[in-house]
């Protein structure tokens, strides 16, 4: 096993597409957002080398901290937008009419198509607990260029995963398919997302699609992943990301005091993509068309509703062209 900074390039990776187990234990990074936010976030996913885990192309932690957010209307292309809440409760409003208040357990699912803009606040206007995950998806050719679309799910698929020793292992299937089972969300690629709580003591072997690629973020608590030769331990610390690769049927998990933690992972995505801000497409000049539609109030955003004028100003762009973000592990 490796451990691989992000803000360093001594990367021993080849160049081409994962082809079976790794062992890349990548740390997060903290991103000061600021401004309308007034907040920081931990990003664990994308790596520098690392741009997708399946169809997973983003990883955020906005917490836990007392806050008051206040993320005012921005657009998306070319993506699902999912928000996990951990403490705390989230007002999402968007340019297709929704506007609802998310709590812990209840999935918000945002799917962009070829265009949509949203805002997320803090319920109150005090400085309250707030916790979250956020993490994106992209789309693929068939359904990015699509309608916009917006899900809310209360009642997700839970399991039971047997231990090896202790309590057994609950785990929530969030998005995709997971030892079994399915969630009622609408994904476009196969993939999961799942949320996973380890009793103290426990050890439990999570059984994985052997065709797919799979990483572990670790959320809260002490985790130990066994996925090297002869079950060698890896522990995690909090947010820390363990790309696993693929042709694996499984690995075991262990804790001492007790742990949870999201397990991500789906088919390898083929698409190569260009990532910047809030957009997700395949070429710069398609990133380029979008920014100036939302600069020019285009109505491929719409409005988002019950709100006025305020919205998130673009970026500007870098002053080279945007190139595809290329997997070197």
């Amino acid at each position: 096993m490796t451990r691989y900074d992000a803000d360093t390039t001594n990367w021993d990776a080849a160049t081409e597409r994962c082809d079976g187990p790794r062992e890349l234990l990548l740390p997060p990074r903290e991103v000061p957002l600021g401004g309308v936010r007034a907040m920081a976030v931990n990003r664990s996913l994308p790596q520098r080398d690392l741009p997708t885990v399946g169809a997973w192309c983003f990883f955020d932690r906005f917490g836990p901290q007392e806050t008051v957010m206040r993320v005012e209307p921005h657009p998306h292309i070319g993506l699902q937008t999912v928000t996990w809440p951990l403490v705390g409760e989230v007002r999402h409003r968007d340019s297709i009419d929704r506007d609802v208040t998310i709590s812990r357990g209840v999935l918000n699912i945002m799917t962009s198509g070829r265009g949509i803009s949203h805002s997320e606040y803090s319920v109150g206007d005090d400085p309250a607990p707030l916790d979250a995950l956020q993490l994106w998806v992209v789309l693929p050719e068939s359904r990015r260029h699509g309608e916009p679309d917006f899900e809310r799910h209360a009642d997700l698929p839970t399991i039971h995963l047997p231990a090896a020793a202790g309590a057994d292992a609950t785990a929530t299937v969030v998005v995709g398919e997971f030892a079994g089972m399915t969630s009622p969300a609408t994904m476009h690629t196969p993939i999961v997302g799942a949320e996973v709580v380890l009793a103290p003591g426990s050890r439990v072997r999570l059984p994985f699609t052997r065709e797919w690629e799979y990483a572990i973020a670790a959320v809260e608590g002490d985790l130990v992943v066994h996925a090297g030769r002869d079950g060698e331990p890896t522990p995690l610390d909090i947010l820390d990301l363990l790309y696993l690769g693929v042709h694996r049927d499984g690995v075991e998990v262990s804790t001492a005091e007790g742990a949870m933690f999201f397990l991500l992972g789906g088919e390898p995505f083929e698409e190569e993509i260009v990532m910047w801000w809030n957009f997700v497409g395949r070429d710069h000049d398609e990133i380029v068309v979008a920014r100036e539609e939302w600069e020019a109030g285009s109505d491929r955003f719409g409005h988002v509703v019950t709100h006025g004028d305020e919205r998130v100003p673009a970026p500007p762009l870098p002053h080279v062209r945007l190139t595809p973000r290329r997997r070197r592990v």
